[in-house]
């Protein structure tokens, strides 16, 4: 009972670092915050319909506090447009307010650009997208919308770099479904399922065997992404996403040593594991199998797992919170889940059409220590990633 407190303790002064860390960066970058120049100062929100004026093209930057290449633009497109007061600006944090938010996936619709990230500015007809496409081409959408230039320019403007049919999002989507599949494979659900499963055989039922390890799967996966979708609004309506993603890295990096270690020594407890205090809980609710238990297990599992999955989880959450709003990260985070569950379903499946329970089991232990070098790999992987991504910024 000690050491279950104690553990509880440790996982509480964690989220009070995270939290506090988190608060002071945020503070501490304060002064980024934007304000719009000159006579814009407290103008209403902007439309995409509008994008002319008497004086030339609208021009209106959305950027992101916590964002890396927002923080490298914002200098430039301010100060052009202190040199440019004839023209009409708005510059939007759309992690301010979920209506500011709104407005961005407003403006897409309206450009048809798709899926594009921050920083962004919509100038005239025009679309301008990161650090480098925005300092390198701004003065040039401006001057050929000019009045009396050759007219407003369309999206085939040599300026203009459409996405086209590879967005951003496309070009992250292997790298959720690989860090799903690494976290998927963690032996800590797979020991809690390959249990059940042992104790619905014993009862003969192959139907309840589907059922409940159905739920059971179900449980961790609805935990997991309505927790991950949580992370991600506190994150983003906290403006700590930055932060957030420090502390990803060093704790992604860290584990991912731990890791190793655990899979490279191949024999002892492992340090990353459901702590020893929790699993009388789970063998309660494995002993009942019922569906109900195994809806309370699954969600236990997914509470308790978070020494072998956090990690993963975190800098990825990390990552597309950077890059993206709620709204488009959910299809991120739904991909990732079912990924991360997918290991599961696949255990599931080949047990109920009758791959003997004794050689999985058999499997989950010849291979722990290779699976555990993956997860090893797949989070250092990811800490230098995201620590790449943040020191580029």
């Amino acid at each position: 009972m000690k050491s279950g407190r104690n553990g509880s303790a440790w996982v509480v002064c964690l989220l009070i670092l995270v939290i506090l860390t988190g608060a002071a960066y945020a503070a501490e970058n304060y002064s980024f915050e934007i304000e719009n120049p000159g006579a814009h100062a407290s103008s209403p929100l902007p439309h995409p319909d509008h994008r002319f004026t008497e004086n030339g093209p609208v021009l209106v930057f959305f950027y992101n506090t916590n964002c890396a290449d927002c923080i490298k633009t914002h200098p430039y497109v301010l100060e052009y447009i202190r040199t440019h007061p004839e023209l009409e600006a708005h510059l939007i944090d759309i992690g301010a307010s979920s209506e500011k938010r709104e407005l961005f996936t407003i403006y897409k619709d309206a450009f048809r650009t798709g899926f594009i990230p921050v920083p962004a500015v919509f100038v005239g007809n025009a679309t301008l997208v990161g650090y480098e496409e925005i300092t390198l081409h701004l003065e040039d959408a401006v001057r050929v919308q000019a009045p009396g230039s050759m007219g407003p320019v369309t999206h085939s403007s040599s300026f203009f770099f459409p996405i086209g049919d590879v967005t951003a999002q496309d070009l992250t989507i292997p790298l959720v479904i690989t860090a799903g599949l690494a976290d998927g494979i963690n032996p800590c659900a797979f020991s809690v399922l390959i249990i059940l499963l042992f104790t619905l055989a014993a009862a003969g039922s192959r139907r309840k065997m589907v059922v409940v390890g159905a739920g059971f799967i179900g449980a961790v996966f609805v935990f997991y992404f309505l927790s991950g979708m949580g992370l991600f609004y506190l994150i983003q309506s906290a403006a700590i996403s930055r932060a957030i993603g420090i502390i990803a890295a060093l704790i992604a990096f860290a584990l991912g040593i731990v890791s190793l270690y655990d899979g490279i020594r191949g024999d002892g407890k492992p340090a990353l594991a459901i702590p020893e205090s929790k699993k009388g809980i789970i063998d309660r609710y494995i002993q009942k199998g019922s569906v109900p238990a195994a809806l309370i297990l699954g969600v236990l599992v997914g509470m308790f797992e978070l020494p072998c999955t956090g990690g993963i989880y975190l800098a990825i959450l990390s990552l597309i919170s950077n890059q993206m709003t709620l709204a488009e990260g959910i299809p991120l985070l739904f991909v990732y889940n079912i990924f991360f569950v997918m290991p599961l379903v696949l255990i599931l499946c080949a047990v109920v059409l009758g791959l003997p329970l004794e050689r999985v089991d058999r499997w989950r232990q010849e291979h722990r220590g290779a699976v555990r070098i993956l997860m090893g790999l797949v989070l250092i992987g990811l800490g230098l990633l995201l620590a790449g991504t943040l020191i580029a910024g």
